[in-house]
């Protein structure tokens, strides 16, 4: 069974650091990184943690002791790769409609760049030709993801360079002598069908041939994690098994294999962590009963943003006889987190959890209501210690021109 932190530990931690908080547990991540390495073992595979996910710079540190390599869609997340500690060589850049600014400074520092539009690579090809390699990343019309807010390679998804459009690039890669090191694809997330990834690497060998520079297949992250108890994880000893027979099949033109690619972010960082709040009001009502906490959609947005499921436990009353109930949060607006939940009864004071909340809880966290962020806590050794201190007025205030 998977790794997960006694309920004790989490309510120490909230006594110590205050509510409403996020938790993480390094155990977890070094976990699920093991399972990755483990499967793909004796294969030609690089794992790079997709930052976006969670980057506080901790927790990159973590990921880095651990052995990864890291993902970054912002010049300013791989700004805080290279503070964390991170090598230029172990950074790839894949942004998506950015200023070709941010480009250029990736190039000077020295990352590798991953291009998803036919503007981007045009100017890319007229200011370094063939003096900096570059990948492309291509769309593969294939639906696939646990939401459409999160599936990135159907006809309809802004992201990548439609597969139609291949000749284009290759016009575009001819015409200025452009170094093409890499194909890379990302269908979406929370995918659990194990072919997806099958015709990801099919679609990329259909036109391998017109590039050979190319020396790894990039296929992105998505790889499914269980937010409800009756999920089922991506097997990635299957995954390896199926890939690594395709693989077999295809090389290089100087006969090497070619290399595979990963982006885990979710796969690495969700189980990892907790957000803990406080029941402010038990609001009765005829309808419902309302549990009302110290926490709203301002740290936690998924389940407001694209109904995403997290699984909900009472800290202070584990094994209360269980009641349904509307979760909300504190703000002025529309804030629910679960509607009907069967929970364990519930009292105000009580400390309530949310399970798989360490990828893009904190990192879509917000200031609503003038409401501060919470701090950050790592676990690591069974000790915790806080690893971002929850905001104050001055940070509300910071910025501001008065």
């Amino acid at each position: 069974m998977d790794h997960e932190l006694d309920s004790q530990l989490l309510i120490n931690a909230a006594y110590e650091y205050g509510t409403p908080l996020y938790v993480y547990d390094a155990d977890s991540i070094k976990q699920q990184y093991e399972k990755l390495k483990s499967a793909f073992k004796g294969t030609h595979a690089t794992f790079f943690y997709a930052c976006k996910a969670l980057t506080n710079i901790n927790i990159l540190k973590y990921v880095r002791k651990l052995g990864a390599s890291i993902d970054c869609s912002s010049i300013n997340e791989i700004h805080l790769a290279i503070h964390a500690g991170f090598h230029p060589e172990q950074i790839i850049f894949t942004s998506n409609g950015v200023l070709f600014d941010e480009v250029v400074e990736a190039v000077s520092i020295g990352v590798h760049v991953n291009i998803d539009n036919l503007s981007t690579l045009e100017k890319f090809g007229r200011k370094f030709g063939s003096k900096y390699p570059a990948s492309v990343r291509l769309r593969p019309n294939i639906m696939a993801g646990g939401n459409l807010n999160i599936a990135t390679g159907h006809e309809n998804s802004k992201f990548g360079i439609p597969i139609e459009q291949v000749r284009t690039i290759r016009q575009i890669v001819g015409q200025y002598g452009i170094v093409l090191n890499g194909l890379h694809i990302h269908s979406g997330s929370d995918i659990n069908d194990l072919g997806v990834y099958i015709k990801e690497v099919e679609v990329m060998m259909e036109f391998i041939n017109q590039f050979p520079d190319v020396r790894f297949i990039d296929l992105g992250g998505g790889l499914k994690i269980p937010y409800d108890l009756h999920e089922q994880e991506t097997d990635v000893n299957q995954l390896a098994l199926r890939l690594g027979a395709l693989f077999q099949r295809y090389r290089r033109p100087d006969g090497q294999p070619y290399q595979i690619w990963f982006e885990p972010g979710k796969f690495l960082v969700s189980k990892c962590g907790y957000l803990i709040g406080r029941v402010n009001v038990l609001h009765k009502t005829p309808a419902a009963v309302f549990a009302c906490l110290d926490t709203g959609f301002n740290h936690l947005i998924r389940p407001m943003l694209y109904g995403a499921y997290h699984r909900i436990g009472n800290l202070s009353n584990e094994n209360g006889d269980r009641k349904p109930y509307h979760v909300v949060g504190n703000l002025c607006e529309t804030d629910t987190f679960a509607e009907g939940r069967m929970l364990p009864e519930i009292s105000e004071g009580d400390y309530l959890v949310f399970y798989n909340a360490g990828a893009y809880g904190f990192e879509m966290s917000m200031n609503y209501n003038a409401r501060f962020k919470p701090a950050e806590v790592l676990i690591e050794k069974g000790k915790a210690r806080l690893i971002r201190r929850r905001d104050t007025l001055k940070d509300l205030l910071r910025n501001q021109v008065d």
